[in-house]
């Protein structure tokens, strides 16, 4: 079975066909054919964070030039011998489009001049996201679907971060091989999902069973990530600078107490909830009673937030365990390829005896390849699907 992913729920276009094998997630693998995406941040960085019409924007630009990417790489494009297009399914596809600005002209050139590509399925990110974002893809989508009459499934984001720590790579005499089997997972499991829109913990009672047990009562863990880096003058996007400042602290001065302690938000509380926004406060108030914000206190402070955000993520991971007895650690989302985070929850798994599942770094953050393997794991468990579906940007598991 060839699966397309759609994936455009921020700031990341992602366009991917996989091959699978077997029918069931013990024994099937996948090889990614084609693996396109296009990221937005340069575009967003000198507004200080992502503007979602602009990512719609841009979206909306760059879906079609991908997919015949894709589709090249994947060798699937074949041109046709006749360019003419019905008016019916023209008219269709423009109805379809019609908030999608450009994509129509684009689309209709490109299937002018190919054939009907060797598609089964077709799988969107259809939410949690951005909704202007969110829409470009499930309209690409539909349309894609309208014309050649492939089956479409609306895929959730965040169930799909949950299944990228599934993928294993096999190792072959291949210098890059793009085959992948399942890792199996151990139920139940415990997955902490971690982003820029999100910080909840997810039980998994088996395959694409789920119960939101722990969610964030205000910033998720890489909104404070960028927002505490804009405190302390960094560019965006600044997780990724937050975390080799406070790496350089850790290397430079190993057994320093610090002169900036801040507040672990609710790690006392009875509940698996989080809370950042506090955290983030403490580090503002902490840089206004500073009178020189010197490197080397933003190095010191940088590691003092990291480690704050480390030690609640932790112990409310722990709590939950424990509480549900589980067998097996997941962490997903953008935030999961941070080098310290994977370390400790790491450290965690091996003290608790338990499973740990990871994605690799680069598919950590958003991309069509997730949303693709999500899509053949409903179809395989026989879900049924919506055939009239929207983009849903509070779209829960």
């Amino acid at each position: 079975m060839k699966i397309l992913g759609i994936e455009t729920s921020c700031d990341e276009t992602g366009i991917c066909i996989i091959e699978t094998t077997g029918n069931d997630v013990s024994d099937f693998s996948i090889k990614i054919l084609g693996n396109q995406l296009y990221s937005q941040v340069a575009l967003h960085a000198q507004y200080g964070g992502v503007f979602p019409m602009m990512a719609k924007r841009e979206h909306a630009k760059n879906l079609v030039p991908l997919f015949e990417k894709c589709l090249e790489e994947s060798n699937l494009l074949k041109r046709k011998m006749d360019p003419r297009i019905h008016e019916d399914d023209k008219s269709k596809i423009k109805e379809i489009l019609v908030r999608e600005s450009g994509m129509y002209e684009q689309l209709i050139q490109l299937v002018e001049k190919i054939e009907k590509p060797d598609i089964d399925a077709i799988a969107v990110t259809n939410g949690p996201g951005l909704e202007p974002a969110l829409w470009v893809g499930v309209n690409f989508a539909k349309a894609l679907s309208e014309y050649w009459s492939i089956p479409l499934i609306p895929t959730n984001h965040m169930e799909g971060h949950i299944l990228a720590a599934s993928l294993d790579q096999i190792k072959n005499s291949e210098p890059h091989s793009n085959q992948f089997l399942i890792k199996e997972i151990k139920f139940p499991a415990i997955a902490l999902l971690i982003s820029g829109g999100h910080t909840q913990l997810v039980l998994a009672e088996d395959w694409l069973q789920y119960e939101i047990i722990g969610n964030t009562k205000d910033d998720a863990v890489g909104e404070a990530y960028d927002k505490v880096a804009r405190i302390l003058g960094l560019t965006y996007p600044g997780g990724p600078k937050i975390s080799k400042l406070a790496e350089k602290e850790r290397l430079e001065n190993p057994s320093k107490k610090t002169s900036y302690p801040l507040p672990r938000p609710m790690i006392h509380s009875k509940d698996l909830d989080f809370s950042f926004s506090g955290l983030k406060t403490a580090v503002l108030y902490t840089v206004k009673k500073i009178p020189e914000l010197t490197d080397a206190i933003k190095q010191e402070i940088a590691k003092e937030f990291e480690d704050a955000v480390l030690e609640v993520l932790l112990t409310k991971t722990k709590s939950a365990i424990e509480k549900y007895n589980t067998k097996t650690i997941i962490i997903g989302g953008g935030v999961s390829a941070n080098k310290k985070i994977r370390e400790k929850f790491a450290e965690l798994a091996k003290k608790l005896e338990i499973d740990f599942l990871v994605p690799e770094v680069s598919a950590s953050t958003d991309n069509a390849v997730m949303i693709a393997v999500a899509g053949f794991i409903n179809i395989i468990s026989g879900k049924k699907f919506e055939t009239e579906f929207k983009a849903q940007g509070n779209l829960t598991l």
